[in-house]
């Protein structure tokens, strides 16, 4: 009965150019001596401060109990002797006068999930202790945990992460899907026998896999994703694998309401790896691990859920047309696969995380408008009713859309509640409640006696066809109407993703700098309808500069802003489109470009996801179009720019090689202009899992803005 995050991905490719990647550097340090920050005297304001990152938390996941009465979350902080995420249990109740945290066997417990009767929890965790034998057991734990008695029961010990829980409606069994590996290739050749006691290199690792490396991992080991049920209690047995075959397997799996059969989306195919994402919904036998394909259209059918009384399946997906925006639509069939029904034809946005309602006649789902991520309610006619707004706040570092929620039998929905001033709380709507009610503080100790940066809505008309375009400026704390701020145009990743008055620890380190920021959402963002999206499609990048000009001229006619110290960054995208803007124009006095792609041909070859990129974002292959590849490569306009220019990139991103990068550093210093590189040993595309790479990007980039800075910015 409850969603999962609305960042889970499926042919749209949100994960393509996303994130940021900066270099660790000390704690409380800005940056390099070379170039210090604006210094903040002491009788100035209190302001959000680089080392306060690593003491921000906020919720992950809540999971409403079936009655309605207690909802269960993880909670995220940050180790500061580690640099690591740090994740524990906790309990709450429905009227936030209780909060507990509940022991958990192993360490960064995730995923709680509530048993069919409500007594009992399971989650997933780290195993961090030896077995009882005195030998290290699995590495990764599936725990249950009872409520009425506080005792805990390891039902399995694996050596993969396990994933996606659910519980069968008889409470008996758990699935979950887990990586099985595969066999190495067989080698071409055989080397020589070693001499005892030699010390050669490490042999060759063989390859002949299509995605042979993710972003944030490296080179993975061939293997699958296949599912596997547990008995809750030991003594009846281990963990059984049902799939088999040389398959990927994706959730979350969903119970028949006789717990005999489950339901998931997979590609089956034995071209598969070509067209990964043209997923079908499978009905796996428990007993006999058969498995049925109960769709077969062209394009992804992914999420399915089983309608309580067993009858329906609710699943999301689309018509494949390779683009690279196609709308996520919600729609119903039969459990045996007829009757296919779309309900969602005539709402205009992405549907995420369906839940059935308990009464069998709709579904709860999650999706972002203008801006602003919302959980609504539809019929299955497709009559559509927003419930609750501003869900979020589980991604720190920029303010994207994220979050997470979940219902009770009763319809109470738990959700991740953000706003501009912080990051995901736990918060709750129901019948009898007027507005949600917030039911934890966690950062209220750290940011409340802070002068923080307000936000404010600013929407202007693009100079290229006069379309409405939304954004934000964050302005900073103490701002004066009779003073001109330097400005930082912040532009976000995806392209297909969204921005909105989310909290950012980004932009309240920018504004405690003394800088105003604007970000705003150009054409080819979410949240806006289809044709917004669509914008974009085998354009990327170009009219979006006309968008984010316009948004900085509307900006500086409300008469706050110097322009004399103008500034751009983006990451991932917004590294692209940072780099293509500052070669359409010298306005920027500088510019940080992180984490970007520049040269088409080369990125489209070279990212981890490799297997789709030039199907959805390109008419064909590099070598079939390369006029087309270069022209919409920023590197095709390193001749025209002469704005000092920062590159910062992690030297382990596979999303956005580094190579991509240094294509970039080296055109501008063969061009002789002043331009600096900022590599990260060990960082992968997404920076801010760790809280002091999330400070040194800011920091760099506040450095190098300052060095560029002009005084005239005066009151």
């Amino acid at each position: 009965m409850a969603a999962t995050s609305e960042t889970t991905g499926v042919i749209k490719f949100r994960v393509f150019l996303r994130g940021a990647v900066v270099l660790v550097i000390a704690l409380g340090t800005l940056v390099s001596v070379l170039f210090p920050p604006r210094t903040v005297s002491s009788d100035e304001l209190n302001l959000f401060q680089p080392a306060d990152v690593f003491d921000l938390a906020f919720a992950l996941d809540p999971r409403i109990a079936p009655d309605g009465k207690r909802i269960a979350y993880i909670r995220h902080s940050f180790d500061i002797m580690t640099d690591r995420k740090r994740k524990t249990l906790w309990l709450a109740d429905r009227a936030g006068t209780k909060d507990r945290e509940i022991p958990t066997e192993g360490i960064n417990p995730d995923s709680p999930r509530w048993s069919p009767d409500g007594v009992r929890l399971a989650y997933i965790s780290s195993n961090n202790r030896p077995a009882k034998d005195g030998k290290r057991g699995g590495k990764h734990l599936v725990v249950v945990y009872q409520l009425i008695t506080g005792e805990s029961t390891v039902v399995g010990a694996f050596e993969h992460l396990p994933s996606a829980l659910a519980w069968s409606p008889n409470g008996e069994h758990l699935a979950f899907l887990k990586f099985v590996p595969a066999k190495v290739a067989h080698p071409l050749v055989k080397m020589p026998d070693k001499p005892a006691g030699a010390k050669w290199a490490e042999p060759a690792r063989v390859i002949d896999y299509l995605v042979y490396r993710t972003d944030g991992v490296g080179l993975t080991n061939p293997g699958y994703t296949h599912l596997f049920v547990t008995p809750v209690d030991p003594a009846e047995g281990a963990a059984r694998q049902l799939t088999s075959g040389e398959f990927n397997h994706d959730g979350p799996p969903s119970w028949s309401v006789d717990s005999q059969k489950i339901y998931l989306s997979a590609n089956r195919r034995p071209d598969w790896e070509y067209d990964a994402f043209d997923t079908e919904i499978h009905e796996v036998a428990i007993a006999s691990g058969e498995v049925k394909a109960l769709t077969d259209r062209a394009g992804p059918d992914n999420h399915p859920v089983v309608s309580p009384d067993g009858l329906k399946i609710a699943y999301t997906g689309f018509d494949d047309r390779h683009r690279s925006y196609q709308k996520t639509e919600l729609y119903v069939m039969n459990t045996d696969g007829s009757g296919r029904q779309l309900i969602t034809g005539e709402f205009d946005y992405d549907v995420h995380d369906p839940v059935w309602r308990s009464d069998n006649r709709g579904l709860y789902f999650q999706y972002s408008a203008q801006g602003v991520t919302r959980i609504a309610f539809t019929n299955l006619v497709g009559e559509v009713s927003e419930l609750v707004r501003n869900v979020g706040g589980t991604v720190l570092d920029r303010p994207y859309a994220s979050g997470s929620y979940s219902v009770s039998r009763q319809g109470d929905i738990a959700f991740t509640l953000t706003g501009t001033h912080r990051p995901a709380d736990v918060a709750v709507a129901g019948r009898d409640l007027e507005t949600p009610r917030q039911l934890t503080r966690f950062n209220d100790d750290l940011l409340k006696p802070k002068s923080l940066g307000t936000v404010e809505e600013i929407r202007f008309e693009s100079s290229l066809d006069q379309r409405s375009i939304q954004g934000w400026v964050a302005k900073p704390p103490g701002f004066r109407s009779t003073r001109k701020y330097p400005l930082i145009l912040e532009i976000h990743g995806g392209p297909d993703a969204n921005y909105g008055d989310r909290f950012s620890a980004q932009n309240e380190l920018f504004t405690a700098a003394g800088y105003m920021v604007l970000f705003v959402n150009p054409r080819g963002s979410t949240s806006y309808g289809t044709e917004f999206a669509s914008l974009t499609d085998r354009t990327y990048p170009r009219d979006e500069f006309f968008d984010l000009m316009s948004g900085v001229d509307a900006l500086v006619s409300q008469g706050n802003v110097d322009e004399q110290n103008l500034f751009i960054t983006g990451g991932s995208a917004g590294g692209v489109l940072t780099s293509w803007v500052i070669g359409n124009t010298d306005r920027f006095r500088a510019a940080a470009v992180v984490n970007p792609a520049m040269n088409w041909s080369s990125y489209a070859l070279t990212t981890d996801r490799y297997d789709v990129f030039s199907k959805y974002f390109f008419p064909g292959f590099p070598w079939e179009y390369p006029e087309h590849y270069w022209k919409r490569s920023p590197l095709s306009l390193a001749g025209n720019v002469s704005t000092p220019t920062l590159l910062i990139t992690g030297e382990k991103d596979t999303r956005t090689p580094i190579s991509e990068t240094e294509q970039f550093y080296q055109a501008l210093k063969l061009r002789r202009l002043e331009t600096m590189m900022v590599r990260i040993p060990g960082a992968g595309h997404n920076l801010a899992v760790r809280p002091s790479n999330l400070i040194a990007k800011v920091s760099h980039i506040i450095a190098w803005f300052e060095k560029f800075q002009t005084e005239s910015s005066v009151d």
